[in-house]
C-alpha cells in the first residue's frame, strides 16, 4: 500500500500538469491515442522478454513523433487516428503470438496500481521529475504557443518545435503512467482534472495547482476504496474524473463570475503575465 499510494502520487502530479497542457493545446485525443498505442510497444517487449517498460517507452515515442511529424502537413486528427489504429493492430499482432500474457496484458489496460513492487517507485519518480523539468525550462514559450500560436512564431516560437516537444514530453508520462493506472484510464486522470480546474480560475499557475489537487485526490480516494471495496481502482479513477469535470462545468455556469463561460479560454489566460 505504501509503494501504492507513492508512485500513484507521482503519477497525479505529473498528470496534472502535463494534462493542464494537454486540455489546453486542444491535444486530448493525442493524449488518448499515445498510451493506447504504447500497448503494442509493452506487448512487444512481453514477447521477447525485455522489460516491458522499454516497449512502452519506444513505442511511446515513435507514436508521438509520427503524429507531430505527419501532422505537420496533414490533419492532425487523422494522423493520430491511423497512428492508433496502427499501434493497436500491432499489439494484436504481437499477442496472437501466444496466449501467456493475458494477466500482464490486462494490468497495462486497466492498471495494477496495488500490485506496485519496491523496485519500481525510483523509476517512476526519474521519469516523472524529467516530464516535470521539461515542462518547468520550456514553460514560457509552451504557454505562449498554446494560446496565441501566431504571436509566437512572430516572436520566434516555433509551433512546430514545441509541439514536438510537448509531444515527446506526453510520451514520456504515458511511459511511466501506464504500467501504474493503465492505457485506459491515464487518459481520464490527465484530462479530467486538468479540464475542471480551468473551470474555477484564469491563472494558469494557478490552474496547474489546483489540476494536481484534483489528481492527487482523485487517485487517493480511488486506492482507498478500491481497497475497501476490491472493485478496480481504474473504475473509482473514471468516474472520479467524470466527477471532477461535471464539478468544474457547474461552478463554471453558476459559480461566481458564471457569465464568463469557461475560465480559462485562451483569450483569458492572454490578459496574464507570464512568469519571467
Amino acid at each position: 500500500m505504501v509503494n501504492a499510494w507513492e508512485v500513484a502520487s507521482i503519477v497525479a502530479v505529473v498528470a496534472g500538469v502535463v494534462g493542464f497542457f494537454t486540455v489546453l493545446r486542444g491535444s486530448a485525443f493525442a493524449a488518448h491515442a499515445i498510451p493506447n498505442g504504447s500497448f503494442a510497444g509493452a506487448a512487444g517487449a512481453s514477447l521477447i522478454g525485455v522489460s516491458t517498460l522499454l516497449g512502452l517507452g519506444v513505442f511511446s515515442l515513435a507514436g508521438a513523433l509520427g503524429i507531430g511529424v505527419l501532422g505537420r502537413r496533414g490533419r492532425h486528427d487523422v494522423v493520430t487516428a491511423l497512428a492508433l489504429v496502427m499501434m493497436l493492430g500491432l499489439g494484436a499482432l504481437f499477442l496472437s503470438f501466444s496466449e501467456e500474457y493475458a494477466p500482464a496484458v490486462y494490468s497495462l489496460l486497466f492498471g495494477e496500481v496495488l500490485g506496485i513492487s519496491p523496485n519500481e517507485v525510483v523509476p517512476t519518480a526519474i521519469l516523472g521529475a524529467l516530464c516535470i523539468l521539461a515542462v518547468a525550462v520550456s514553460y514560457r514559450p509552451l504557454m505562449l504557443s498554446s494560446i496565441l500560436p501566431e504571436v509566437g512564431e512572430a516572436r520566434g516560437v516555433s509551433g512546430f518545435r514545441m509541439e514536438m516537444l510537448f509531444l515527446m514530453v506526453l510520451a514520456l508520462a504515458t511511459a511511466m503512467t501506464v504500467p501504474v493506472v493503465g492505457t485506459l484510464l491515464i487518459f481520464s486522470l490527465m484530462i479530467g482534472a486538468p479540464a475542471a480546474a480551468r473551470s474555477f480560475t484564469d491563472r494558469p499557475l494557478v490552474a496547474m495547482a489546483l489540476s494536481i489537487a484534483f489528481a492527487l485526490l482523485i487517485v487517493w480516494i480511488a486506492i482507498a476504496a478500491s481497497y475497501e471495496t476490491n472493485y478496480p481502482v481504474g473504475f473509482f479513477v473514471g468516474v472520479l474524473s467524470a466527477a471532477a469535470y461535471t464539478l468544474g462545468r457547474g461552478w463554471a455556469a453558476w459559480g461566481p463570475g458564471s457569465s464568463r463561460g469557461e475560465a480559462t479560454t485562451p483569450e483569458a489566460i492572454a490578459t496574464t503575465p507570464l512568469p519571467s
